[in-house]
């Protein structure tokens, strides 16, 4: 009977030994899962990190792109207008010399109908001539 006693002892001391080395295994694993998480989560914040760079850089270059693009637009838009207004102005000139030629035509028609008007003209042309 102490025999049995004995053997009864040995297993209860086994089965607490086993439960004890089971009870430190899964406190190990319990440490291991949350060093595991944590660097899981620093791993996440790493990549959420460089994802929100990576989207900054990628907004900035697209507002550098997209200043850059209206800018050369509003020059072109300067240039072409510049262009326009230069080609507006020489027409303006063409025309106002035209009318002026003509306004001219007209005038001397009228003030030099007649022989004693022309003969004026002349010697008032030839007089500023000889003064010059």
């Amino acid at each position: 009977m102490l025999d049995a006693i004995k053997k009864r002892e040995t297993s209860i001391e086994e089965s607490l030994s086993s439960a004890e080395r089971a009870r430190d295994e899964m406190a190990k694993l319990k440490s291991d899962n949350e060093k595991l998480l944590e660097e899981a989560r620093l791993e996440r914040d790493n990549i959420l990190k460089e994802a929100l760079a990576t989207a900054n850089n990628i907004r900035e270059e697209a507002k550098t792109d997209a200043s850059k693009v209206s800018g050369k637009m509003i020059e072109d838009a300067k240039a072409v207008i510049n262009s326009e207004k230069q080609s507006a102005i020489a027409e303006m000139k063409e025309q106002i010399a035209s009318l002026s030629v003509e306004i001219a035509e007209k005038l001397m028609r009228r003030n030099l109908s007649d022989d004693k008007s022309q003969r004026e003209l002349v010697n008032q042309f030839i007089n500023e001539a000889n003064k010059n």
